[in-house]
């Protein structure tokens, strides 16, 4: 399957989930990753209009040049883009909002707050989606076994969809999601993905 078609079939189950759930969320996100995804530009370029990108890069050069490449690109196709845990990079850059780590999220209420822009973050357990009553969403991971998360039992697709249902967000479906095995997702809000999303 080609680049393109998995792309589409990506989209249109991470549509599907979204109008399931009510969603007003963007339905699809890109999540940059500095080993992963080798060209996230191209990849942010051939997303749908009206998708989601989180960037992320541990170096604070790296994270500001790849924030504000997003940034350009987003006004230009009609996308939103969210600075992982770098606040004062999203407000610089004029961005959508921030993602969070799961140990940050504690934070979110504060910086809903003082910035008024979209927070969301990571989470692997019920335990933690339990905390997220200050989020505009989480991003519920590993969902199936996945190379960002080598030796971490995935939930799986059932148990998954079970903690996402217990939410008091919306949720995304995160971790070796592909267009192949989409469509066994139920429950949430819309579907994030790395290597799915990049470009050959």
């Amino acid at each position: 399957m080609s680049d393109s078609l998995s792309r589409r079939k990506l989209a249109r189950a991470a549509a599907k989930l979204a109008v399931a759930s009510a969603s007003r969320l963007p339905a699809l996100v890109l999540m940059t990753d500095d080993e992963r995804l080798p060209d996230p530009i191209g990849a942010a370029k051939a997303l749908p209009r009206g998708s989601m990108v989180v960037v992320r890069a541990r170096d604070g050069r790296r994270r500001g040049q790849l924030g504000e490449a997003m940034t350009k690109i987003a006004r230009a196709r009609g996308l939103f883009v969210l600075i992982a845990g770098d606040s004062a990079l999203a407000l610089k850059l004029g961005a959508d909002g921030v993602h969070l780590p799961e140990a940050r999220i504690g934070e979110a209420a504060r910086l809903r707050a003082r910035y008024r822009f979209m927070v969301t973050a990571a989470v692997h357990s019920l335990a933690a989606l339990r905390k997220t009553q200050w989020l505009d969403a989480a991003f519920l991971s590993p969902v199936l076994p996945t190379a960002s998360h080598p030796g971490r039992a995935a939930l799986g697709p059932l148990r998954a969809a079970s903690v996402a249902r217990q939410s008091p967000v919306p949720v995304f479906a995160l971790g070796g999601i592909t267009a192949a095995n989409a469509g066994r997702l139920c429950g949430f809000s819309g579907i994030a993905a790395i290597g799915a999303l990049s470009v050959s």
